[in-house]
């Protein structure tokens, strides 16, 4: 008989094709080949409140009324929270309601083990259920909860999850030392989550991209949400430079989120019309075909108001994968993935002019792209391959409940 391991995480699909990052389903939908997994998640509107995805039991807890229940979904909770201070009335009852919904969901089911993504909230209540019912509890960082939250009460709450959990799992190495220097020195496994290679990969229905938006010349792509810590406006002004060179060149900005307005409006302030375009959320499926059909893909992050910012990136990681040269900012767990002019190329954060410099030397230089980029997908299936990481979260598991 399979052991239960029970998930809890803030970040899961809501539906079938939903564009929210997988990485949580990807990882879990794997795990289920060794395990009975039921996942724990917020409700949104229009999702089910209980159902199976393939082998995974998920039940997401009702906090509110349907229509407001959005404080977890298109957009992360922390910049929901900043985009409209109204979702701070939200806050106690989504904490109270995930608190009761996991508390009788544990005492009904019996896990054999908890897996927490994300210190707070979830890794504060599995270590709550641990204290109850005495199950073994693994906590994951992400990034948000180790770089922002840093209130003497939330840095607290993190050293009481970190503490009493049986594993700790961080995505990056920076996620670690951050750790170990701001909050406690807990021993922490750095195991990222992972991107299937399989489905990322060169030659992935590439052809019709460029047809799809009406773009003759180089495709610049971004992928990911529209918030502060991703950077986009640095990225949006490089364009024009880049467009001195490259006339017929674009950039595809694929995401939403709580800055989509407000860099529409920055992109036409630059008169840059068609060459920056708002491709809104794709699904998952589609992703791929966009990675392929591109020639430079640049994640522009910085550190947001209040610290946060990026964990690993696993957007770079999809595009490495894919074939694409990645190029990124030199902040967070980013440089985990890009070993700058090796497997890709880093740049200062909020540096427009060094983000336009490495497109232009990109988009010159094909043959020095194509080694980096060989290199960018050798290193990252090595690193990163979802059957590489479920395996060593199977191992992992296993340990903690012998």
């Amino acid at each position: 008989m399979k052991q239960k391991l029970l998930v809890l995480t803030t970040t899961f699909p809501r539906w079938q094709n939903d564009p929210d990052p997988p990485f949580v389903y990807e990882l879990v939908r794997r795990l289920a080949a060794n395990f009975d997994v039921t996942v724990h998640a917020p409700h949104y509107p229009g999702a089910e409140t209980d159902e199976e995805m393939e082998q995974i039991k998920v039940h997401r807890f009702r906090y509110f009324l349907e229509p407001f229940e959005k404080l977890a979904g298109s957009t992360s909770i922390l910049p929901t929270l900043r985009q409209n201070k109204l979702y701070y009335g939200l806050l106690p009852f989504f904490l109270t309601a995930q608190f009761f919904s996991l508390f009788l969901l544990v005492r009904k089911s019996r896990p054999t083990i908890i897996h927490a993504h994300w210190i707070l909230p979830q890794g504060f209540f599995a270590v709550m259920m641990k204290t109850f019912f005495g199950i073994p509890v693994v906590v994951t960082a992400h990034g948000a909860d180790v770089y922002a939250l840093q209130h003497s009460l939330f840095k607290a709450a993190k050293r009481f999850a970190l503490r009493r959990a049986d594993k700790v799992t961080v995505v990056s190495s920076a996620l670690r030392e951050k750790i170990v220097h701001d909050i406690c020195s807990v021993p922490a496994h750095i195991i990222p989550m992972g991107v299937c290679s399989e489905t990322f990969a060169p030659g992935k229905q590439a052809a019709d991209i460029k047809k799809k938006h009406g773009v003759s010349g180089k495709v610049i792509l971004y992928v990911g949400r529209l918030s502060e810590k991703k950077g986009v406006r640095y990225l949006i002004d490089a364009m024009p430079a880049v467009l001195a060179e490259f006339p017929d060149a674009a950039l595809l900005v694929i995401g939403t989120g709580e800055l989509e307005s407000e860099l529409q409006k920055i992109s036409g302030s630059k008169g840059l019309g068609d060459h920056v375009i708002f491709v809104g959320g794709v699904s998952n499926r589609e992703l791929p075909a966009y990675y392929c059909g591109s020639d430079v893909f640049v994640g522009p992050s910085v550190q947001a108001q209040g610290g946060d910012t990026e964990g690993l990136g696993l957007t770079f990681v999809e595009a490495a994968m894919s074939g694409c040269l990645i190029i990124g900012s030199d902040v967070g767990g980013i440089g985990d993935v890009i070993e700058n002019n090796k497997t890709g190329f880093l740049v200062p954060e909020k540096d427009s002019r060094a983000i336009a410099e490495k497109i232009i030397y990109a988009l010159k230089n094909p043959n020095k792209v194509e080694e980096l980029a060989e290199q960018g997908r050798k290193k990252c299936i090595e690193k990163f391959d979802l059957e590489v990481i479920s395996k060593k979260y199977t191992s992992l598991i296993r340990a903690v409940t012998q």
